[in-house]
């Protein structure tokens, strides 16, 4: 849950998608996208956040 809030949270203040975050992080997208999905979450291109 707490990896969920963060990137939702970076997502929705800094970033306009999940791949500008990753490359500006530096994380592997599919391995967060995988770590999220454990969780039962999957990212939504149109909302830009993981739900």
């Amino acid at each position: 849950m707490m990896l969920f809030s963060y990137i939702n949270t970076k997502l929705r203040d800094n970033y306009p998608s999940l791949d500008s975050l990753c490359d500006d992080l530096g994380i592997d997208r599919d391995w967060l996208v995988s770590q999220l999905a454990q969780g039962g979450f999957e990212y939504n291109t149109e909302l830009n956040k993981f739900w």
